[in-house]
């Protein structure tokens, strides 16, 4: 069994930039239910810079996949936030490098002069809060989509 292939789907890769609360919506729709370990979080206070590597599902394609019959896919993408000031978690034990972390939204809540918090809901009651000194996030797919594993849509209970 070959993987999937963006040619496949006549598709490009995502690599998408909000600078803005309202692009940043459509960054979360794209991430929600990505999947990645602690271990691909990276922060670099020098440079600002906070990037995960994730598992993303690919929302963009999934009425594709259902009209031509095949699998699902997920496809290898990093997040990356610039101007980060601070970074703060809740529910995440870096210390267990066997943790899986799924992203249910980022958000943006605005403070003043374009700074803010951009925070990175997690399944099972863990966040990410950073503190930028103004809002830069991208979204970049940086593999081959391959078949979810799961073979399933993500599920969200009620």
């Amino acid at each position: 069994m070959a993987d999937a292939t963006f040619e496949d789907g006549r598709e490009r890769p995502l690599n998408l930039v909000a600078y803005a609360a309202e692009d940043l919506e459509v960054i979360s729709s794209l991430a929600q239910d990505a999947v990645f370990p602690v271990t691909e979080m990276s922060w670099r206070a020098s440079a600002r810079r906070f990037a995960i590597l994730l598992n993303r599902f690919r929302w963009e394609d999934r009425d594709a996949a259902e009209r031509r019959g095949r699998a699902y896919e997920r496809v290898q993408s990093v997040l990356v936030i610039e101007n980060v000031l601070r970074v703060a978690s809740q529910g995440i034990d870096r210390r267990d490098r066997d943790m899986i972390l799924s992203v249910l939204s980022v958000t943006f809540e605005p403070g003043e002069d374009g700074a803010g918090e951009l925070l990175l809901t997690l399944a099972g009651d863990g966040g990410i809060r950073l503190s930028v000194e103004a809002l830069e996030v991208t979204l970049k797919d940086v593999t081959r989509p391959y078949h979810a594993p799961s073979k399933q849509v993500p599920q969200h209970g009620v």
